[in-house]
């Protein structure tokens, strides 16, 4: 018998929706209980999300953090796994500019804020920009680290078979190294949409990122503040569950395993 087997269809819905409630109720009564006249209640912040959605403030801003998101991160993906397959494929070339990425990959992306606004001024430009820098080098590592891990018995193959470097770096480095690609996209993804809250903060004037500051700023409108960091953290679990899905894809499914 298998200690480790799956929960029915059934547990993985009432065990998250039970944690959920409880996490509410400890919340309200916590509130309840201090006196708080600062931090809001559950009902206040539902509130506070349907003052928002009603003003037509809320899905912008949300739309304006997905944009940001989306623009910077599809950058960081065009860039990222094309550099990186080309750094993994190539190690004489990685051995090259290894030092150099090691060197600027532990630099924090809210580090570049003042050299950021420098090239490009306070606006749009600059978030998408801080967006970009925090995915471009998980993706790049991941890509490096699956081409790299790919088994030579693969390589040999392909060769046997009369492909060109480009066919055996299209047709079946790449297949095999899908499946740690896309663990690397998660892992930006996860960074991005981050540092999109941090940027919003300061470099524009819409997205969830600025309404935290905003709402702090313009009465100390707790409820809302509250509010947004939990659209916040509703759209980034979104966003992780349907890149999850993609471990659903026939050509990359063999490469995961059974896990979250």
């Amino acid at each position: 018998m298998n200690s480790l087997a799956q929960p029915n269809k059934w547990e993985r819905f009432f065990w998250p929706l039970l944690a959920l409630a409880g996490f509410l109720a400890l919340w309200h009564y916590s509130v309840v209980w201090t006196a708080t006249r600062v931090f809001p209640a559950p009902v206040a912040v539902l509130k506070g999300i349907d003052e928002l959605a009603r003003k037509g403030l809320l899905w912008a801003y949300v739309g304006d953090s997905l944009r940001r998101v989306g623009l910077g991160f599809g950058a960081a993906a065009a860039v990222g796994i094309p550099l990186g397959l080309t750094l993994g494929w190539y190690p004489a070339i990685n051995q090259v500019a290894n030092p150099v990425m090691q060197m600027l990959r532990p630099i924090s992306p809210l580090a570049w804020i003042p050299v950021a606004i420098v090239l490009f001024g306070v606006g749009e430009t600059t978030a998408v920009f801080l967006i970009f820098l925090s995915a471009l080098f998980p993706i790049v590592v991941a890509c490096i680290s699956g081409v790299s891990s790919v088994p030579a018995i693969f390589r040999r193959a392909g060769r046997n078979f009369g492909l060109a470097p480009g066919q055996l770096l299209a047709k079946v480095v790449f297949p095999a190294a899908l499946p740690q690609i896309i663990i690397g996209l998660r892992i930006a993804l996860g960074i991005a949409w981050l540092v999109v809250v941090a940027a919003e903060m300061i470099a524009v004037d819409s997205g969830l990122g600025y309404l935290v500051i905003d709402a702090r700023n313009s009465g100390k409108r707790y409820d809302l503040v509250v509010a947004a960091m939990l659209m916040i953290g509703v759209i980034g679990l979104a966003l992780d569950v349907c890149f999850r899905r993609l471990r659903n894809i026939k050509s990359v499914r063999w490469g995961f395993r059974d896990e979250s």
